[in-house]
């Protein structure tokens, strides 16, 4: 899944982005627009992982989305 999908199908996934990262607030949410950068910060910030962790998570989802 690459960032254009994730962009244009945003409002569907942010569900099943804060089930997968529930400290992720509702204003996090609103910011991130399905920008994978910004949703990489985010995950980072509220969860203390590395830039290199993170990236792995959100890349972990992307391939399970995309199985869907």
């Amino acid at each position: 899944m690459n960032q254009d999908i994730i962009k244009s199908q945003w409002k569907q996934l942010k569900g099943e982005v804060k089930q997968k990262w529930g400290k992720l607030t509702d204003d996090d949410l609103t910011l991130i627009e399905g920008k994978r950068d910004v949703l990489e910060g985010k995950i980072q910030e509220r969860y203390g992982l590395a830039k290199d962790k993170a990236s792995a998570e959100i890349r972990e989802f992307e391939e399970r989305l995309s199985k869907h």
